[in-house]
């Protein structure tokens, strides 16, 4: 049970490691969970991944409920400086994907 009482969410044993965990950590993790194997679990894993990927290409957000929301946010031009001899130089804007926390996620990381 999660620590918000939610009956849902499985609590998983993450490997003792710094603060990171690897994709194939992560599919191990799933395969175990879930009861597949770890090429069923990759390939979900990939599936997953690639829909996030092709959504934000085409501009749309991708909201995952009690986890948080993926969007595309535009970056303006902005002014720099060159890192080796420091001359002025114009930074083009475009578009970045970024996460926005959902309020359950947050409290689970407190």
């Amino acid at each position: 049970m999660a620590p918000d009482g939610d009956r849902r969410f499985v609590i998983l044993s993450w490997p003792q490691r710094d603060f990171s965990v690897t994709k194939a950590e992560l599919v191990s993790i799933l395969a175990k969970t879930a009861g597949g194997s770890r090429a069923s679990a990759d390939r979900a894993f990939a599936a997953f991944v690639g829909g996030v990927r092709e959504s934000l290409r085409q501009g749309k957000s991708v909201t995952i409920s009690g986890f948080g929301t993926f969007v595309v946010a535009r970056r303006a031009t902005r002014n720099g400086r060159h890192p080796r001899n420091g001359t002025a130089i114009t930074i083009p804007g475009g578009r970045v994907p970024k996460f926005r926390a959902s309020r359950a996620l947050k409290i689970a990381v407190r």
